[in-house]
């Protein structure tokens, strides 16, 4: 019983960031899906300005050229939500691409930003 108390006690100070994934893949065929990519990049790039995109992008198996799917990672106030951001994407919306949406709890993992002032370079790690 003390394991687990000391367990629970340590987990809540990790991050406990809720997100929602949308797990994305084809359902027509590459040029139908290439029709629909300028609309579904403009809808990233907009999710993205508006702070509800957190990152996209393809998923490969090892040794694969072609993704095996699609995954956009987004902010979300539940479920309702997370579905109607995915159904907004034009590759959902017609129909090319079909998508599978799951809630993720981010508790640990970090990230760098270098800014270099000298050469007005950037870096994310």
């Amino acid at each position: 019983m003390a394991d687990e108390q000391a367990l629970q006690e340590r987990l809540t100070s990790y991050l406990g960031k809720e997100l929602y994934v949308i797990f994305s893949k084809p359902e027509a065929p590459p040029e139908k899906v290439r029709e629909v990519s300028p609309a579904h990049l403009d809808h990233q790039v907009r999710l993205e300005k508006e702070g509800i995109l957190y990152g996209a992008g393809p998923v490969f198996d090892e040794g694969a050229d072609a993704p095996a799917f699609g995954m956009i990672v987004i902010r979300a106030g539940d479920f309702d939500e997370a579905r109607k951001i995915a159904e907004s994407d034009p590759m959902h919306s017609t129909g090319v691409r079909s998508y599978e949406l799951r809630k993720w709890k981010m508790n640990e993992g970090s990230f760098q930003v270098t800014i270099n002032f000298s050469d007005q370079s950037a870096d994310i790690g």
